[in-house]
């Protein structure tokens, strides 16, 4: 009984430590070994087994080993390819802004619902600014310029036309005048000739006395005195013929005068007092017609200035804001209901047909780069990379700052590049997407 004590007490130390030796690396492995092993067909040649059991762990350091070559070619590609490439450090896609500001002062009522991301065509009205304020003294000093001018027309109009109406009449009458008066003098020259005829008779028959008394006063039968009488009287026959024709000579010119409109008396001026006011008349419905043409201008001329003054106070009074380009609100800088100054600005659009690629790169790859380099962006997200072109080259100095994203966030290289896309437009709203930008590489000269 003592002995097998014993001999338990001296087993016990070496049970434990092969209990030991199975809870470290190797046994544990052993452990799994036996497990994994333990399904096997008991008619399994013992070499199989042995075989299996030593495969393993040169399959498990075969597969480490290929997963760190995978890790170290993967992790060494990328820096290798960074330096073989013309690559920019960081790149961000970016759009240029417009910043639409009021152009007068009021206050600010919105003219529709805009969402942050609501995409906005051209022309589109986002805003209206509304100015109740607006001075209008000048638009209403026209329209009342405008309406005396309208109400004295009517007055005018009326003045030329009794104007004209006796003017007419005046110039019938003085028609009428001159008819008669031609009519008279042709009676008076009819006059005038039966009287030259009578006194050429008379004439005519003092001289056939005269003649008969000068051939008896030979003879003795006719006496002196008788011979002076009858020659007397030839004289005064033939000196009232010539006054007769002389008064017919002036009666000729009367009617002439009167034919052409002049008449010429000893009583009147050269025309008569119907004449003289048919012309006055005549005169005044001139200067009438004239003030009334020129009130009409005057009308017509401020109509014209109403309708500018109306456009201008409407400028003044309202305005609509508009975007100017296709793109959507970048930044609300107002609200409805708010006072606004001329000149403040009301909101930023961003213009989704002007995209482009903010980057910037080391110095190495700068001093290489031209304007005009063709680059790829290859996005960081995996899509489909974009080519462009290479528009700008600022390097150290400051970029535009009409750009949504500042370039100066992009801090790892202080060399800045701008490319322009191909396509902008199917990219413009997309702001912020990052990546990197390759740079052909060009062909150094022998």
């Amino acid at each position: 009984m003592a002995d097998r004590s014993r001999a338990v007490s001296a087993d016990q130390p070496s049970a434990l430590s092969a209990q030991d030796t199975k809870t470290d690396a190797k046994g544990l492995q052993e452990t799994l070994h036996e497990q994994l092993f333990a399904n096997d067909e008991p008619g399994d040649a013992p070499e199989v087994q042995a075989e299996s059991r030593y495969r393993w762990p040169h399959l498990r350091r075969g597969a480490k080993i290929a997963i760190g070559l995978a890790i170290i070619a993967i992790f060494g590609w990328l820096p290798l390819r960074a330096i073989w490439e013309y690559s920019s450090v960081e790149a961000v896609l970016n759009s240029r802004l417009v910043t639409l500001r009021t152009p007068i002062g009021g206050r600010v009522a919105a003219a529709q619902r805009i969402t942050d991301q609501a995409r906005l065509e051209a022309g589109t009205v986002v805003l209206r600014v509304v100015n109740s304020r607006s001075d209008r003294t000048r638009l209403d000093d026209l329209r009342r310029q405008k309406s005396r001018l309208e109400n004295e027309r009517p007055s005018l109009a009326a003045k030329l036309a009794s104007a004209q109406a006796a003017q007419k009449d005046l110039a019938r009458q003085a028609a009428q005048f001159r008819d008669g008066r031609v009519l008279q003098l042709e009676a008076r020259i009819a006059e005038i000739q039966t009287s030259i005829e009578a006194a050429a008779a008379r004439r005519d028959e003092a001289s056939a006395a005269v003649e008969r008394a000068s051939s008896l006063a030979k003879s003795g039968n006719v006496s002196t005195v008788e011979l002076a009488r009858l020659t007397r009287e030839l004289s005064v026959s033939q000196q009232t013929e010539l006054g007769a024709r002389k008064r017919l000579d002036a009666a000729k010119v009367e009617l002439a005068a009167a034919r052409n409109g002049s008449f010429l008396g000893d009583s009147y001026n050269d025309r008569p007092s119907s004449v003289q006011r048919e012309e006055e008349m005549r005169q005044r419905a001139a200067d009438l017609e004239a003030d009334l043409a020129r009130t009409d201008t005057e009308i017509a001329w401020l109509a014209n200035e109403i309708i500018v003054e109306e456009v201008r106070f409407a400028d003044l009074s309202e305005a609509n804001i508009t975007t100017p380009v296709a793109g959507r609100v970048w930044e609300m800088m107002t609200s409805p209901g708010e006072d606004v100054q001329a000149g403040q600005p009301l909101l930023k659009v961003l213009d989704c047909s002007s995209a482009v690629i903010t980057a910037n790169v080391t110095e190495n790859v700068y001093n290489r780069l031209q304007l005009g380099d063709h680059a790829t962006f290859e996005p960081n997200d995996g899509g489909a990379a974009i080519s462009g072109t290479v528009v700008n080259l600022t390097g150290a100095a400051g970029a535009p700052a009409n750009l949504a994203i500042n370039p100066d966030a992009l801090s790892k290289e202080p060399y800045r590049v701008t490319v322009a896309l191909a396509d902008a437009a199917a990219h413009g709203c997309t702001v912020g997407r990052t990546g990197r930008v390759v740079f052909a590489r060009q062909e150094t000269a022998p």
